[in-house]
């Protein structure tokens, strides 16, 4: 446990209040971290982990309560404020300026020599095992090299308080490997973190300590040893999900004798990927696995026509739909949940309502000149309640929403087009426990109602739960192609990284 043995206190919270509004969201919160602590800190999208953490960090102020830093009671008014007492935080949703370099966005705001910070900079990455060009613009860094970034900044602070924010979402299998390593360093060295997390698997790995947020307060906390998988997945459910939920729909054995491809790719070539070809039936989960870089991105872009195809064809139930602009593609049945909510599928400024039928404008049910306000708000009840998206009302603006809620508005948007195939591209980072089993189980109802589902997500967990097919990409080509029965984390693995040989993954 190294130092967090002593009894140290680097952060104490006692009695927190915050209400936006009629909107009590925080109700009086108590928490304590001690040097050398990882505490693990899970709960419901909107349970009110983000506005914990805006406190602490300054951003926001408590309408009531203290905070204590090293036992000294601190005003913590702005983030300056909180950086100077040794507390930061790596967002969840990196926050970098896109036409600066990866080592301007990393050294902003340091004093000192910038060959110096450079060289500490490569001494970091290299201990880790991290590889990123310093030169390269921000605005080129994919979901994942963009986490790196910011992770790598808060690691050059040497911060004692260290917030990490969904810190492997994005992240390949090396990489949370590399991270877990260096935040067991960092524990070692006597700095305090509070690990936001809503993989479960993580918090048995990495934490020391576990607490559990539930609208607003604290419902569970303790050492991680006493507590299982099964007592956290209770204590974050929703007090009105009962048992009935379990009823699942009963899924369909896929007939692939006698069913032909709703979409197919052949010999389809494009800008990080060459000579794809494979099909997805009616009422199958295909899953697409592959680390960062694999070319999975690129193809769900060109596939989507954001990007041009170089080469091969695109079929819908054998019509030839290559190189259709986005907006065709809505109209001849495929829809996406894109990886980057906030660039590419999320109105913020617009009302949930507004968000949810967005791609449903040019439909004849939805009005021909003036928008049909009842379907409308049918479509966005629907959703609302289906996925369980914590709202005012249905004109609540997107952008204020917890992040977890705001997936869920992009997921009900590309529903509610009634796809013919649906391409989900990491459809549950960012969400809860709970509230991924709501759209497990709305995907699942896609495929029990005949729709082609391509999934693709870099926790293979998923993908070993939901696909029936799954295919692995590495270097930009299909690497190896798994039945149900061959779907495990092992060969998903092996494949992913080109290490698949003669049927078995080594």
């Amino acid at each position: 446990m190294g130092k967090s043995e002593t009894n140290e206190k680097l952060l104490c919270i006692e009695k927190i209040y915050k209400s936006f509004g009629s909107n009590l969201v925080l109700r009086g919160i108590d928490l304590e971290l001690k040097a050398g602590e990882v505490l693990a800190l899970i709960g419901g999208n909107g349970a009110g982990k983000s506005t914990l953490m805006k406190i602490i960090m300054g951003i926001y102020q408590s309408d009531k309560g203290s905070i204590y830093v090293n036992s000294k009671q601190l005003h913590l008014s702005n983030a300056s404020a909180a950086l100077a007492a040794g507390i930061y935080m790596v967002p969840q949703e990196p926050m970098l300026f896109p036409n600066m370099t990866v080592e301007e966005n990393i050294t902003m705001g340091f004093k000192g020599k910038q060959s110096e910070l450079k060289k500490k900079i490569v001494e970091l990455m290299q201990s880790i095992g991290w590889e990123l060009d310093l030169e390269r613009s921000a605005s080129s860094l994919s979901i994942a090299e963009q986490t790196l970034v910011e992770i790598i900044r808060g690691l050059l602070r040497e911060a004692k308080i260290l917030i990490l924010d969904e810190p492997t979402s994005a992240l390949t299998f090396d990489e949370v490997a590399s991270f877990f390593k260096v935040v067991k360093d960092l524990k070692d060295k006597g700095i305090g973190i509070i690990y936001i997390t809503h993989r479960l698997s993580e918090v048995f790995e990495i934490a020391t300590h576990v607490s559990i947020m539930c609208d607003g307060i604290i419902t569970l906390d303790g050492q991680v040893e006493d507590f299982n998988r099964e007592m956290l997945i209770k204590g974050l459910m929703p007090s009105n999900c009962e048992q009935k939920e379990k009823a699942e729909t009963e899924l369909k054995t896929i007939d692939y004798k006698n069913l032909k491809p709703v979409f197919e790719l052949k010999d389809y070539s494009g800008y990080g990927f060459n000579n794809i070809s494979f099909g997805v039936y009616p009422g199958e989960i295909l899953g697409l696995a592959g680390v960062v870089g694999a070319g999975r991105t690129e193809l769900v872009r060109t596939i989507f026509g954001r990007d041009k195809t170089l080469s091969g064809k695109v079929l819908l139930e054998g019509k030839d739909i290559t190189g259709l602009k986005t907006s065709a593609m809505l109209k001849a049945g495929i829809n996406l949940v894109p990886e980057d909510r906030h660039n590419h599928g999320l109105f913020k400024i617009s009302a949930v309502s507004e968000n949810i039928t967005a791609s449903m404008l040019d439909r004849k049910d939805m009005g021909r000149f003036t928008l049909n306000r009842k379907k409308e708000r049918q479509l966005t009840s629907k959703y609302v309640e289906d996925f369980r998206i914590k709202v005012t009302d249905n004109g609540q603006l997107a952008g204020s929403l917890s992040g977890g809620n705001q997936q869920k508005v992009v997921i009900g948007k590309s529903l509610s087009t009634l796809p013919k195939l649906v391409i989900l591209d990491e459809p549950t980072r960012g969400i809860d426990a709970a509230a991924r089993m709501d759209v497990y189980r709305i995907i699942n109802e896609l495929k029990s109602k005949g729709v082609a589902v391509l999934l693709i997500s870099s926790d293979l967990e998923e993908i070993v739960e939901l696909a029936d097919r799954s295919i692995a990409v590495f270097n930009g080509r299909i690497n190896r192609e798994f039945t149900k029965k061959e779907i495990t984390m092992d060969n998903l693995t092996a494949a992913s990284f080109g290490l698949y040989k003669d049927q078995e993954a080594i």
